[in-house]
């Protein structure tokens, strides 16, 4: 059974930091570079609403459905979004990744690429994970493309799975990665980081 605990991980110019309240300031400012709360099918929240989201990422932290991080850029040293684990299901060594955002100007760089690198290598070299999932909104196709990218297989969709934040209600389109498909999906994503090409999320 996995075993998860906040750390910090770096690596590829990127520092994924355990998320914490004082995180919450950067991250607003990094939402506001693209105002990316006006993209509905997204959970970035509205200007004013970082401490409730950090909080509530927290909260899910300690009932251990989730391990959050903020995601610092090395060269500027500033903080341009955050993701997680979620759905962390311990018993059958399977975590997702997820609620995953960056600022517009860091999208389609290294920055997806460097920190899917980080999760996955820790999710199945260190936690020792037999599976990670991915999802998004059935209206992110940019998402949907960027995790096709990483060499996810697509699963199928879940019809009215999860309300957004505007109240309506979203499919969910469902991607997932096993332990024997990890050798190839990291050189996948090595060989994306060597020669320079990102994806948008």
């Amino acid at each position: 059974m996995i075993l998860l605990a906040p750390l910090q991980l770096e690596g590829h110019g990127v520092r994924l930091e355990p998320l914490a309240p004082t995180h919450a300031a950067a991250l607003e400012t990094a939402a506001a570079d693209g105002k990316l709360w006006e993209l509905w099918y997204t959970s970035v929240p509205e200007p004013g609403a970082m401490g409730a989201y950090v909080t509530e990422a927290l909260d899910g932290q300690r009932a251990g459905d989730m391990l959050p991080w903020a995601v610092r850029e090395l060269k500027t040293g500033d903080i341009v979004g955050s993701t997680r684990y979620h759905d962390i299901v311990a018993s059958i060594d399977r975590v997702e990744i997820g609620w995953t955002w960056y600022a517009r100007s860091w999208q389609r760089t290294h920055i997806n690429s460097a920190c899917k690198l980080l999760l996955l290598s820790h999710a199945f070299e260190t936690l020792g994970c037999k599976v990670v999932g991915l999802r998004t909104d059935n209206f992110n196709f940019a998402s949907q493309n960027a995790i096709a990218a990483l060499g996810a297989k697509r699963d199928g969709v879940i019809r009215h799975h999860r309300q957004r934040r505007d109240g309506s209600v979203r499919d969910s389109v469902m991607y997932s990665i096993l332990a024997t498909e990890w050798a190839d999906v990291k050189r996948n994503l090595a060989m994306r980081l060597a020669r320079g090409s990102g994806e948008s999320r």
